[in-house]
């Protein structure tokens, strides 16, 4: 870890409800630094934002805590699989920025029509 920097290999799964959500499980003790980091904000839900990178995609998202691991979860979009050519059961490598504390979590708006 340096400066809210995290670089950790993680094996990609498949959500295996209705929707095709895909999730890399941060490892445990790289879960137990962030969820220390001084510098990592967490929401009501104890999520963390982050900025995520795989290869040569780089994008903000959250890690979601998984209780039954004790590890955290990063989402993978579509866009950065199939840029990545990422499939379920790879390893991956990524590179995780924990946003710092002076930018407080944004509340998602409801598109009022």
């Amino acid at each position: 870890m340096s400066n809210g920097v995290f670089a950790v290999r993680a094996r990609v799964w498949r959500y295996q409800g209705s929707a095709a959500w895909y999730f890399a499980r941060v490892p445990r003790r790289a879960s137990m630094q962030i969820r220390m980091a001084r510098d990592a904000p967490r929401s009501a839900w104890g999520s963390i934002r982050v900025t995520a990178r795989i290869g040569s995609t780089v994008w903000k998202t959250s890690l979601f805590p998984d209780s039954k691991s004790g590890c955290y979860l990063l989402p993978l979009k579509a866009d950065v699989r199939r840029r990545e050519g990422i499939e379920a059961d790879a390893t991956i490598r990524v590179t995780l920025r924990t946003a710092p504390l002076d930018l407080p979590f944004q509340r998602a708006r409801k598109r009022h029509r």
